[in-house]
Parts: C-alpha cells; sequence; structure tokens
C-alpha cells in the first residue's frame, strides 16, 4: 500500500509517497498552484501513478498546538481534496518544525540555497511522511 503526503502552502504542494511496503519517503515533485482544479488533476495522475491508497496531509499547527489561519485553509484544501478523491482516504499530520528539519537535511547534503528552495516543499512532504511511517510502524508493533 502507498500512502502519498502533501506539504500545502499558499504557493505550492510538496508531494511525496512511500515505498510499496510502507517503510520509506521519497519525495515527488513540487506542485506550483494553478487553480485547485488543475492541482487535483495532477495529484489524480500522479496518485494513479503510484497507487495510492491513501493521503496523509501536513496540519500546520502554531507552537502551541492551536489552530491558526493557515490550518484552516489547510482543512478547507483536505475538504476539497476529499471531494475530488472519494476513493482515497486522507489524515492529518502534525508538520510543526517540518520545513526546519527539511532545511537541515539539505544543508547537511550541501544543497545550494537556490536549489534548496526549488525543493523544499517537496522534502518537507517527505518528512511529514517519515513521521507518519514511524507512527504506523509503532502503532503495529504494540
Amino acid at each position: 500500500m502507498r500512502i502519498m503526503s502533501l506539504d500545502v502552502g499558499s504557493q505550492t504542494i510538496g508531494v511525496a509517497v512511500s515505498d510499496l511496503f510502507g517503510w520509506t519517503a521519497q519525495g515527488v515533485e513540487t506542485i506550483r498552484h494553478t487553480t485547485r482544479e488543475k492541482d487535483f488533476v495532477r495529484l489524480r495522475h500522479l496518485a494513479d501513478e503510484y497507487n495510492v491508497e491513501e493521503f496523509v496531509i501536513g496540519m500546520p499547527l502554531n507552537m502551541n498546538g492551536t489552530k491558526g489561519m493557515r490550518a484552516e485553509q489547510t482543512e478547507k484544501f483536505a475538504e476539497a481534496l476529499a471531494a475530488a478523491f472519494p476513493d482515497i482516504p486522507y489524515h492529518f499530520w502534525d508538520e510543526r518544525l517540518t520545513t526546519v528539519m527539511a532545511q537541515r537535511q539539505l544543508i547537511e547534503a550541501d544543497v545550494s540555497r537556490k536549489k534548496r528552495k526549488k525543493v523544499i516543499d517537496k522534502m518537507a512532504a517527505v518528512v511529514i511522511l517519515e513521521g507518519y511511517l514511524q507512527h504506523l510502524s509503532f502503532k503495529n508493533r504494540g
């Protein structure tokens, strides 16, 4: 079963998918927002290509755990996603500090600032999915 994670921002959607066993996460692409319809057409193509059975959407909570404007926008995105993809369930995953973690990984890999800017959202989706997969692994063990 493959899971797709989405890091939904105001201008982009970072996309990552799990391997078939649900052990690892790979960055797929960063979708530049045009219209919601076009975004969903691209997501449908990717979901079909990777045989996705579940979405994980990064929930941008405030540092104190409360929901702000970005979280409300993400919830609206999720409602539209559910309507466009009734066959694929979705879950939220706390994405606090995922961009910071992705940034650190890219810096450690000596990726230039210009290249980091192009892939940061995709890498944040990887971090979100890694956290979710780890959660599933622990949940299934005990």
